[in-house]
Parts: C-alpha cells; sequence; structure tokens
C-alpha cells in the first residue's frame, strides 16, 4: 500500500493528492469518487473511501472553488421553512443532489424581493455549482444577478406562459389552471355563490385566484364580492376568522375555495364549533392535499400538487444542466391532481 505524500507545508491538513496517492489513483478521480458521480468504476471508488477514512480527509469547498470556479454547492431558495408545502420540495431536492455528491445553501426569502435579492448576492459569493429558485416572478435586480453569474437555474413550482419573451428551465404546474378545475367541480355539483379565501397573497395565491376567476366568468357567476383577500400569513386560525366573515355576506355563500389546506382546515373547525353543517349548508375545498386535511371531518376536498416531485424533477434537471447535457425541454409540468371529499 502506498505511503500518503506529505501534507500541506502550512495547514498540515490531509490534502486530495495524499489520498489520491494512498488509493492509487490519480487527483481527479479522488474527486469524482468523493462528488459521487456514477461514471467512476465502484471498485475505485471503495478504494478512494478507504484511503478518505483511513488519513481523516476533510474535503476543502474553498479550494475546490477556486479550482474549478464552482463549489460542490447548490443554493436553494424557498419562501418559507414553516410550511410544509416547501419542507416536502427542499427534502426531495436534497436527496436527490446529495446522492451527486452536492450539498445545498438553504435561503428562506418571506415571499420579500428585496430579502431574495440580498440571498442570492450572498450565496452567489459561494460561487455554488447550481440555482433552484422558488417561482418566476423576481425583481429586476435577481433576475440581473442570475443572468450575469452564469451559474445553472432551474425555477420551482411555477411555468411560463406560452406567449413568454424567455422560456427559463422550471418544474411545477400551472396554478391558473388547478385554481379554475376546482372551481368547475364545484360548480359542477351545483354551488353557484363560490367564494375565494386568499392569504398570503403571493404570486401563486394569485394565480389560482385568476383560475377561480375566469371558470366563475365563464359560467356568468363572477362577482367582485366573492373574493376575500387577506395579505396574513396563511394559517388555521385565520381560516377560521375568514370563514365566518364570509358567512355574514349576503346573499349567502354556498361554497368557499380557501387558497390553502390550513385555511380549509381552520373553516372546518369553525364550521364544527359554530354548528354550521359542511357541505349541506356551504362547501368547502382547500389547495396542496396537507398532512391532516384527509382527517378532517368531513375530510377536504382539495388540490393534490406533486410538490415532492417538484423537488425531485427539479434537481435532477439542474443536475443535467451543471453537467452540460443538452435538455430537451426547457420546462416540466408535472400536473395536479383534484381530490374530491366529504366536505364539497
Amino acid at each position: 500500500m502506498p505511503l500518503p505524500s506529505k501534507r500541506h507545508r502550512s495547514t498540515g491538513r490531509v490534502t486530495l493528492n495524499d489520498v489520491a496517492h494512498a488509493a492509487g489513483v490519480s487527483p481527479m478521480t479522488v474527486s469524482r469518487a468523493l462528488r459521487g458521480e456514477r461514471a467512476v468504476d465502484p471498485l475505485l471508488v471503495e478504494r478512494v473511501l478507504s484511503a478518505s477514512a483511513r488519513l481523516g480527509y476533510v474535503p476543502d469547498p474553498h479550494a475546490r472553488a477556486l479550482a474549478s470556479q464552482r463549489s460542490n454547492h447548490v443554493a436553494i431558495l424557498i419562501p418559507k421553512l414553516s410550511n410544509a408545502l416547501f419542507v416536502d420540495l427542499l427534502d426531495a431536492a436534497q436527496q436527490t443532489l446529495r446522492a451527486a455528491g452536492f450539498q445545498t445553501l438553504i435561503g428562506v426569502t418571506h415571499y420579500d424581493e428585496g430579502q431574495e435579492e440580498q440571498l442570492l448576492r450572498e450565496q452567489l459569493l459561494h460561487r455554488p455549482a447550481g440555482l433552484l429558485i422558488t417561482g418566476l416572478d423576481h425583481n429586476a435586480a435577481t433576475r440581473g444577478l442570475i443572468e450575469r453569474s452564469q451559474v445553472p437555474c432551474v425555477h420551482l413550482m411555477d411555468l411560463p406562459g406560452a406567449d413568454a419573451p424567455d422560456q427559463p428551465h422550471c418544474v411545477g404546474f400551472r396554478q391558473n389552471e388547478a385554481g379554475a378545475a376546482l372551481t368547475r367541480l364545484l360548480l359542477g355539483r351545483g354551488r353557484k355563490r363560490i367564494a375565494f379565501a386568499g392569504a398570503q397573497l403571493d404570486p401563486r395565491v394569485m394565480q389560482r385566484l385568476y383560475g377561480w376567476r375566469s371558470a366563475l366568468q365563464e359560467a356568468g357567476l363572477y362577482e367582485p364580492t366573492l373574493e376575500w383577500l387577506n395579505p396574513a400569513s396563511s394559517s388555521l386560525a385565520l381560516g377560521g376568522v375568514m370563514f365566518e366573515q364570509i358567512m355574514r355576506q349576503t346573499p349567502p355563500i354556498d361554497a368557499i375555495f380557501f387558497c390553502n389546506d390550513d385555511l380549509a382546515q381552520g373553516a372546518l373547525l369553525a364550521a364544527l364549533r359554530l354548528g354550521i353543517p359542511v357541505p349541506k349548508r356551504v362547501a368547502i375545498a382547500g389547495f396542496n392535499d396537507l398532512t391532516g386535511s384527509d382527517q378532517m371531518l368531513p375530510p377536504l376536498t382539495t388540490v393534490r400538487t406533486p410538490r415532492a416531485q417538484i423537488g425531485r424533477a427539479g434537481a435532477q434537471m439542474l443536475l443535467g444542466l451543471m453537467r452540460g447535457d443538452s435538455q430537451p425541454e426547457t420546462f416540466v409540468d408535472l400536473g395536479f391532481e383534484l381530490v374530491e371529499r366529504g366536505s364539497s
């Protein structure tokens, strides 16, 4: 077995060259094996990992970034960590990237364009190998940073319109189509006065609103007074408050489309507390099919969104871009599923 070469003179750290010498392979093979690239012979990977563990080698991400102008990190920007929607997306993306040898730098924007811009500036200082960014609605400065950085980027959750001037790489589904489909489901059950209850009012909520609005307009049933919009964060408590407000409206409302399941869950709890029968008196529907929606009384009608699949497929698309693979499509539409339960 070859003996390890001298450690780095100034730091005493075991270097990549030390591992290569001990494993009897080239430094490039060590680098590729530690990144988890599948093209490396499994026997060589085993030798590299054994030598790395024996020597106590810890990769230096800064040295790697300087050598390649890129690190082994992928920057991910999401709006919130308290929302199960983004937790599912993030978990799937991280697992996919980690299997390919990449770590993640996570930034939480809190739905704030200024914070998103600042986080992106900070993360670009680390020379990320790629970017995963939620949505397509960014300020001009953020769009400029992405373009000038020339870092491969995939946008998650949203898809561009057919008439968009440019077609960025993205994975998601059409929020407006999902909103329209859920509204038509309620119309098909004989509901005529269908309110829309929206919170947070981020771009995806507004797209669901447009879908709801277009479906009611097609049916000749749209009225501006049916829109209930609140910029506060979505929550069970807010859902209960909005439900009580909407139920006082005249003429009476016979269905409510809540922009997110937590609002709808809060509404169902309020209906139980107030003795208002669902769906006999009013139908209730949500969006995203969050945990617990199928356990409500009655179980919640909703739209099941493919957030884990979006995280996984977005990470896979990004890996292809980082490898320089040609992409057959600039965007992938993963669709959505209407889930009709007892609340409608």
